[in-house]
């Protein structure tokens, strides 16, 4: 057993295709990806993010295929005082209010290393968002578990997923109904919860017809950080406005970057939750130098 698991409520109201009764995992499967296949681009303009302990920001969140995604909060009274961002190369976060001031970055290329210390700053792959968000899909050539009926109309399906740091397993949490993705969870070898993802009041967008959830709650447990991603009425497969400026890494005065795959910038075990709380993360910082303050992408 995985450990018990509290699940969304049905989303309502809403209309649309239906699964069958009884599905298979392929008709389970031709509902969830043949709607997350074809979500090229999100623009949630109006969104917001919240999380214990802190103010409610009003975010701007982006995304296209295949990892860019860029989640940029403020307030009336202070502006800016989030930036989180990824493009193809690397991922970066920036806390306005984090102690010591730090830019903190990391290139894919050295996260996925199976001995980075990247790995242990942050324990969950910043890839988890983009599935999330329910740009997620079943893939049919991994061993499966399920369909599992579950109480409320609910189908549970559970896969198994290698990662660098071992095998991991998947749990998709379905509708019944509508065959929404209700709930991501992802366990590691020894059956521990490493994140969870539910997803809330799901909504078909008008002009593309495709489906993504209002909001998304994720947590981490064994960091304790759970926040809370509201989309309201994002537009899906529209252009993303100005991408030279949203798929690049910005730069922030007076705050220096920190490559997260250095060692020399920690001097013992941090993680992502102490960073977003302002805590103090690097024993040391880098400064500015040429060919880190500027990642160019292509278009």
């Amino acid at each position: 057993m995985l450990g018990c698991r509290v699940f969304p409520a049905p989303p309502e109201p809403y209309t649309g295709p239906q699964l069958p009764p009884n599905p298979s995992l392929e008709q389970i499967a031709a509902f969830v990806n043949g709607n997350s296949s074809k979500i090229q681009t999100i623009i949630a303009d109006q969104g917001s993010l919240s999380a214990p302990g802190m103010p409610t920001l009003r975010t701007e969140i982006l995304f296209e295929r295949p990892w860019r995604l860029r989640m940029r909060g403020e307030t009336s009274l202070s502006g800016l005082e989030m930036d989180v961002g990824s493009n193809d190369e690397l991922f970066w976060f920036w806390v306005k209010r984090n102690e010591p001031p730090a830019f903190y970055f990391c290139r894919y290329a050295d996260y996925d290393q199976p001995a980075s210390i990247a790995r242990r700053v942050v324990p969950i792959d910043p890839r988890w968002l983009v599935e999330a968000l329910g740009v997620t899909e079943i893939d049919l050539n991994v061993p499966t578990q399920g369909p599992v009926a579950l109480a409320g109309q609910r189908w549970e399906i559970r896969q198994q997923r290698q990662s660098v740091d071992g095998p991991m397993t998947k749990v998709v949490v379905v509708d019944g109904q509508y065959g929404f993705v209700l709930a991501q969870y992802l366990y590691d070898a020894q059956g521990r919860l490493l994140v969870s993802a539910l997803s809330y009041d799901h909504r078909r967008e008008p002009v593309s017809g495709l489906v993504l959830p209002r909001s998304v709650e994720v947590s981490v447990p064994a960091s304790g950080m759970a926040f809370r991603l509201y989309l309201g009425n994002a537009r899906i497969n529209q252009p993303i406005p100005s991408p030279s400026v949203a798929w690049n890494m910005p730069v922030y005065q007076g705050y220096p970057l920190v490559n997260l795959a250095d060692p020399r910038n920690f001097a013992g075990m941090v993680t992502v939750a102490g960073a977003a709380s302002g805590c103090p993360v690097p024993a040391g910082t880098i400064s500015s130098s040429p060919g880190l303050t500027w990642i160019p992408v292509t278009q």
